[in-house]
């Protein structure tokens, strides 16, 4: 912060009568300055990925050299063009919707796939990933909210195929899907101001991901409901807004 700028950007512990993001984005403060306040209201067991789809390379190198080496896009060449021209020690993420005919652009630069919403892209996935002899961490995406717009496995999908395809051998890899490791869930919840909405939503999928793997990681959270995902179980939260600002 500022010199002589006095404005606190701590978070309250209660997210109910603010949210997070109207809590950070007030006006003249950098992105530093907002990833020093999501960090404080972060638990040592959640990891931050910072959302920078459509943002420029000079806002992620702003948030690079204020520390964060873990970052998130939502558009293949996006991606690719970002991942070609940022300093090689970045992790991407990705977190769209996935073509499979876009697959194999995606693989050679990402650290994990949050987004698998089908079988077909999961089959995908595998294909290609044998074929470059790369290990590829997914999450599935589990669609528990109240928009249709948004992709993933129902929660019984879900269920289903993680108890079906049985999963892993001893390195942690569905046999049916060689190359591929499963690491969690990943969902999105609805886009209200019910808190306990969005909650119920959470636990659902922590519920589940609890259920079938021993020690998940669970993507759960954005820049408004962040604080409702960590204390349904999120270990790992996903923000753009609250540290960019909006588009």
């Amino acid at each position: 912060m500022r010199s002589g700028d006095k404005r606190s950007l701590v978070i309250p512990a209660d997210a109910d009568t603010a949210t997070p993001a109207q809590q950070i984005k007030a006006e003249g403060d950098t992105i530093a300055d907002r990833l020093c306040a999501i960090r404080q209201t972060l638990p040592e067991h959640v990891q931050l990925v910072c959302v920078s789809k459509y943002k420029s390379r000079q806002q992620i190198m702003e948030a690079y050299q204020a520390g964060e080496r873990l970052f998130a896009e939502s558009r293949v060449q996006e991606l690719v063009d970002k991942a070609a021209t940022l300093p090689d020690d970045i992790q991407w993420h990705f977190i769209g919707h996935l073509q499979t005919n876009k697959v194999r652009q995606v693989l050679p630069v990402v650290s994990l796939i949050q987004s698998v919403d089908s079988e077909h892209l999961l089959q995908k996935i595998s294909d290609e990933a044998v074929r470059l002899g790369k290990q590829v961490d997914v999450l599935l995406e589990v669609h528990v909210a109240q928009e249709q717009t948004k992709t993933g496995f129902s929660i019984d999908e879900a269920r289903e195929l993680l108890s079906t395809v049985k999963v892993y051998n001893s390195a942690g890899y569905f046999t049916d899907f060689p190359s591929v490791r499963v690491r969690g869930l990943m969902c999105m919840a609805s886009n209200t101001d019910d808190m306990e909405q969005v909650a119920a939503e959470f636990a659902r999928v922590s519920d589940l991901a609890h259920e079938v793997f021993d020690d998940p990681i669970l993507s759960m959270g954005m820049s408004e409901d962040y604080p409702v995902a960590i204390k349904q179980g999120s270990n790992m939260v996903r923000i753009g807004s609250a540290i960019f600002g909006e588009r």
